[in-house]
């Protein structure tokens, strides 16, 4: 039993290494479940596109729903992204969330942030359960197209991979050592691109399209943010950065149609052309959390999916996001900071100087049978395991592709049947179970993934 905002929540599940934790998804369901106040929070983003989230509060208990909506606009906002937010209900609850959410308020960053990457100013208007935006989605059928001769470009935060496709086979791939983080000149940057999109060309006989998969947020083919950038200082990024990848497609040729995604939606795409079917949700626990979507439809809807900031625990003395200065986030949870912040408390003393290093130390003695090891791994898998109840509330899914270098290994294997174990436990109506991406979902990889992301002209 946990006790959240005076709510007492039946959880039989915590992590043995953070007895301490709160997760959200419980709290949310039970608003869900037995809320008698309609409520609704309505965000617009890019193109008069609204995502709207209808749920319940709880008559009487004005502390509780205070939470509960500030919390959940903070998971809309990075799942969904927008730049104007309209919250329809409770005029007690509206106002205090709306006054958190202001420049000057907690999650000033928040706001500061979605207003950078959308170039709209950020607002939250609190209005009566009437007058809520209607919704206005439009899922683009990206990607699958196969036809011609196509360069797929995938830039990661260590290494850039290209292929050179021609009708959906790959007929040349490279992966090629780059370091994006530490350099401030967006001509290293462009120059890498354009190296790879180079190679790539040289082995068809023409290019037909481009497709690019990469870190970060895109709208309209720009780069809005990413950490491939992170050094690059924000005048430069405004000039040399926002446009890269259409820049580098018309070196390599004038109207070459190209498509920019997030390497999460592409790292789900590719599971949905694998499996051929919808509805699948892709996380990658690595360096951060990535995710990315697929609808049940194939489509790719336009949201942000960055997971990696949005709340999963509401325990104050959950770790903060040194970025956001939230706490409960889920990169603290779903990378190798998850890692590195349990294996102290296993008793596991890390010497290593990097994170990467120091991940590579817990995944050592993980092969080795160390039972403080496989203690992490089975914490992260109960994390993971309320995660994704949290995130079936907001996604359609069918299937679950997890990967990333945090469950390679055997610690993988413990943490995929802990998560698996909590679903079925805590969540028996759950039917997807999360899995690493088998022999044919593999099959299509991610650079190819990425040029199949334009249709030809």
């Amino acid at each position: 039993m946990i006790t959240i905002a005076g709510i007492n929540l039946s959880v039989k599940n915590l992590p043995e290494l953070d007895g301490d934790m709160l997760p959200l998804a419980p709290f949310f369901t039970y608003f869900d479940k037995h809320g008698d106040e309609d409520y609704s929070v309505a965000i617009e983003r890019s193109g008069g596109l609204v995502s709207v989230h209808r749920t319940k509060l709880l008559s009487g208990s004005l502390a509780a729903n205070r939470l509960y909506v500030e919390r959940l606009l903070k998971f809309l906002l990075w799942a969904r992204g927008g730049f104007k937010v309209t919250l329809c209900g409770d005029a007690a609850v509206s106002d205090y969330v709306k006054d958190i959410y202001s420049p000057n308020g907690e999650r000033g960053f928040d706001a500061a942030f979605m207003s950078r990457i959308y170039e709209r100013p950020f607002e939250v208007i609190c209005a009566d359960l009437k007058d809520c935006p209607l919704e206005n989605e439009a899922p683009k059928a990206v990607g699958r197209h196969l036809d011609g001769c196509r360069i797929g470009f995938d830039a990661g935060g260590s290494d850039r991979k290209v292929s050179a496709v021609i009708d959906g086979e790959p007929v040349y791939s490279e992966e090629v050592v780059w370091l994006p983080k530490e350099n401030e000149d967006p001509g290293y940057h462009y120059d890498g691109i354009v190296s790879a999109m180079k190679t790539a060309a040289s082995k068809m006989p023409r290019v037909d399209a481009i497709g690019v998969s990469s870190a970060g947020i895109y709208v309209g083919n720009r780069t809005m943010a990413a950490s491939l950038f992170i050094k690059v200082p924000q005048d430069a990024f405004d000039e040399k950065v926002k446009d890269i990848y259409l820049r580098a497609a018309r070196e390599i040729g004038g109207d070459i149609p190209i498509e920019v995604a997030n390497d999460g939606d592409v790292t789900a795409l590719a599971g949905a052309m694998g499996l051929n079917d919808g509805g699948v949700l892709g996380i990658a626990m690595g360096t951060s959390e990535a995710a990315g979507y697929v609808d049940t439809k194939g489509n790719i809807t336009g949201w942000l999916n960055e997971l990696a900031f949005a709340p999963v625990d509401v325990s104050p003395g959950a770790m903060a996001d040194e970025w956001s200065g939230d706490k409960g986030c889920g990169v603290k949870y779903f990378s190798q900071d998850g890692v590195i912040k349990l294996a102290p408390r296993a008793g596991i003393a890390l010497k290593g100087t990097s994170p990467a290093e120091k991940l590579k130390e817990v995944q050592h003695l993980m092969e080795a049978g160390d039972e403080r090891a496989q203690s992490v791994y089975r914490s992260i898998g109960v994390y993971l395991g309320h995660a994704l109840a949290q995130y079936a509330l907001f996604y359609d899914i069918k299937h679950v592709l997890v990967l990333g270098r945090v469950v390679s290994g055997v610690g993988g294997d413990v943490l995929l049947g802990e998560a698996n174990r909590v679903l079925e436990e805590e969540y028996p109506h759950i039917k997807f179970k999360a899995e690493t991406p088998d022999e044919k979902a593999r099959r299509v990889g991610q650079s190819v993934a990425a040029a199949s992301l334009p249709a030809i002209k």
